[in-house]
């Protein structure tokens, strides 16, 4: 996620020139991310929950599909995600629009 927020900073500093609210960049950003998770964290269920057959023999004193399991380990995928998207977001709102346009 640094990565692309890095690739993205002359775009950034063309939208902050432009007069975009850091909010709303920040918004931008850590939407990307968590759009992607979500979709990363739907996709890993449906397949976790396909699979539980196979992880039965594995599993002591939980049920293959425990909804506490799911859901904790959802909650800790997308507040990773989120972190790794607002960092990086906030170091790009303190770019000074005039270098973010420079930059190449």
């Amino acid at each position: 996620m640094s990565n692309t927020v890095a690739q993205r900073t002359h775009e950034i500093g063309v939208r902050m020139a432009l007069g975009a609210q850091q909010e709303s960049m920040l918004r931008l950003v850590v939407g990307n991310g968590l759009r992607l998770t979500l979709f990363g964290v739907l996709l890993g269920t449906a397949g976790a929950l396909l699979l539980t057959r196979l992880m039965k023999g594995f599993l002591f004193q939980v049920t293959p599909t425990d909804p506490e399991t799911f859901a904790i380990v959802a909650f800790f995928l997308i507040l990773v995600a989120f972190l790794a998207s607002y960092i990086p977001a906030r170091r790009a709102m303190r770019v000074d629009p005039v270098v973010a346009l420079r930059y190449e």
